[in-house]
């Protein structure tokens, strides 16, 4: 269900998924409200759902986690209890970030986190191959980040 988001509603998610631990004395100068209606209205935005939570960005670099790779997955066959399955196994990986069940070459695309080439290495054929329902797996390692970005685009 899409929520009705007026333009007080939306600077103030702007603002705050900029800066999660603004304090709501500056929220509320920054958005043009009195800090009491904008506390309400974060607590009615988290009540609602369109605030799901509030967490610290990390360097991944910085915590051993360095090394991002996209991995192309292909299954064996395409029913509802493998995609279930797959779906069931990689949750269980803190290494996959992302998971996405795609149309076009490949079932399914995870964006993997670890230390080093060897250490994504040692997860394919560790864990990730060893899933049943994966037929094969393709690798991409991006060479740069361009652009890494949290905030949705409200507008």
């Amino acid at each position: 269900m899409l929520a009705t988001l007026d333009a007080i509603d939306r600077h103030i998610l702007r603002v705050l998924q900029r800066d999660g631990r603004i304090s709501n004395v500056e929220l509320a100068k920054e958005v043009g409200l009195s800090p009491s209606p904008c506390l309400r209205r974060i607590r009615l935005l988290e009540e609602a759902g369109i605030i799901d939570r509030y967490v610290a960005v990390l360097d991944p670099a910085k915590v051993g986690a360095g090394l991002t790779v996209f991995a192309r997955v292909w299954f064996k066959t395409q029913d509802a209890e493998v995609t279930l399955r797959f779906g069931e196994a990689v949750r269980r990986f803190p290494e996959v970030m992302e998971c996405y069940l795609t149309t076009g070459e490949c079932d399914a695309v995870l964006r993997i986190v670890t230390a080093d080439l060897h250490s994504y290495w040692r997860f394919q054929a560790d864990h990730l191959t060893r899933i049943p329902s994966v037929l094969s797996v393709k690798t991409d390692v991006p060479m740069e980040t361009l652009k890494r970005s949290y905030e949705l685009p409200l507008r």
